[in-house]
C-alpha cells in the first residue's frame, strides 16, 4: 500500500488507529522493519541531556502521539520492528536550539539494537520511499488514559522489576522498554502529561535505575509554549552566531544563546505598544525597528526620539520624557 501526505483534518489526530509508514532497512547486517510517522503529521519532538537524564521534549499533542506509539509498540510481535522519529518531525531544543537526535522506540524484549545498527540508522538522513503503510492500533489506551492513576495502580507488579531505560546509542536517543507491559506503562504515563498548569510544563520520569542513589535515565517533558519556545531559541541562536565575536566553545555558545533567549522572551512580553507610549509614537517606533522594551533600552531615549521625529522638527520634550520614563521603569535586561 502506498501513502502520501495526511489530510489536514487528521494531521493533529492521535486516535486509536494511526497510519504510519513502513520501510525495510538493513542495519548492521540485520533486516529491520522501520516504522515512521507519515508526512503531514503535526507532532514535533526534540531531545537533550540534562542532569544526567535524556529528555524527549514536545507539547501535549506530541505526548499523546508518543503514547499511541508506545502502546502500539507493546503489541508488535514481529522481532526486528523499530519505531523511529526523525526529520522532519524533529526540531531544535526550545532552550538553546541545539539540534535534536533521532528517537527510536525499541521493543527490546525481542528486538536488539546494536550501537552499529543505531549508527547506521542515524546516518540515513535520506530514507528510501516507504514500502507500505501500516495501521498502528492502540485500542485500550483511551480507557487507560481516562483514569491513568487507577490503571497504573492496578498494574500490580512493581515497575522496577523489569524496567528499561533511555540511552543515546550510536547517535540515536533510544527508548528501551524491557517488556510489553512496560511499554504500556510508559504510554499511560505519557498520555497523562498536561502542561496547562501554572508553570506551563509537565514531566514524567521513565527508565528508573537503582544504584548509590535513585535517578531516572529518561524523561518525557512537555511545554505549553513548546513551538513558540523553539522559534525563540532559533532566533536567539541565529542572533548570537551572527555576531563577529560569536563564541566557538559549545558551552559558551549555549550560555550566550540562553541569555539571548531570555532577552527575547522578555521583549515579547513587553512589546513597545504595551509600554504606555502614545499609540502613534509606539507605531512609529515599531516601524523604525524598536519593537519591544529591550530594543528601546538598547537604543536609548534620545536615539528613539530621533527615529520618530523628522530631523528638521524641534525636539518634543513630552515624548522624550515619556521615553525616558519607560526606560527608567524597565527591569534590567
Amino acid at each position: 500500500m502506498g501513502g502520501g501526505r495526511q489530510r489536514p483534518a487528521t494531521a493533529r489526530a492521535a486516535t486509536a488507529r494511526l497510519k504510519l509508514h513502513r520501510r525495510v532497512l538493513r542495519l548492521d547486517g540485520r533486516t529491520y522493519t522501520v516504522v515512521t510517522p507519515r508526512p503531514g503529521t503535526s507532532a514535533r519532538f526534540s531531545t537533550n541531556r540534562f542532569h544526567g537524564t535524556w529528555h524527549v521534549l514536545s507539547d501535549r499533542h506530541g505526548a499523546r502521539f508518543l503514547a499511541r506509539l508506545l502502546w502500539g509498540l507493546a503489541y508488535q510481535a514481529r522481532p526486528g520492528t523499530l519505531l523511529v522519529i526523525d526529520r522532519p518531525f524533529l526540531v531544535p531544543t526550545p532552550f538553546d536550539a541545539d539540534p535534536a537526535d533521532p528517537i527510536a522506540l525499541v521493543p527490546s524484549w525481542h528486538t536488539p539494537l546494536t550501537v552499529r545498527a543505531a549508527r547506521d540508522l542515524a546516518r540515513r538522513t535520506r530514507r528510501p520511499a516507504p514500502d507500505g503503510t501500516v495501521v498502528w492500533r492502540t485500542h485500550g489506551l483511551d480507557a487507560a488514559a481516562a483514569d491513568p492513576r487507577a490503571w497504573l495502580s492496578a498494574d500490580d507488579r512493581p515497575p522496577y522489576r523489569d524496567e528499561g531505560h533511555f540511552e543515546r546509542r550510536g547517535g540515536v536517543v533510544a527508548l528501551l522498554p524491557r517488556s510489553a507491559r512496560e511499554a504500556r506503562r510508559w504510554a499511560v504515563q505519557a498520555s497523562r502529561l498536561d502542561p496547562s498548569g501554572p508553570y506551563g510544563t509537565d514531566a514524567e520520569f521513565l527508565g528508573r535505575t537503582f544504584g548509590s542513589c535513585f535517578y531516572a535515565s529518561g524523561e518525557i517533558q512537555v511545554f505549553r509554549s513548546f513551538h513558540r519556545d523553539v522559534a525563540v531559541a532559533r532566533r536567539a541562536r541565529a542572533d548570537v552566531l551572527a555576531r563577529p565575536d560569536a563564541p566557538t566553545d559549545p558551552d559558551d555558545l549555549g550560555s550566550e544563546v540562553w541569555d539571548r533567549h531570555g532577552a527575547l522572551d522578555r521583549g515579547r512580553a513587553r512589546l513597545i505598544g504595551n509600554c504606555g507610549l502614545p499609540r502613534r509614537d509606539a507605531e512609529a517606533l515599531a516601524a523604525a525597528g524598536v519593537r519591544c522594551l529591550d530594543d528601546l533600552v538598547r537604543v536609548g531615549a534620545e536615539r528613539a526620539h530621533a527615529l520618530v521625529r523628522p530631523a528638521s522638527a524641534p525636539p518634543d520634550p513630552v515624548l522624550l520624557a515619556a521615553l525616558t520614563g519607560v526606560i527608567d521603569r524597565a527591569a534590567p535586561a
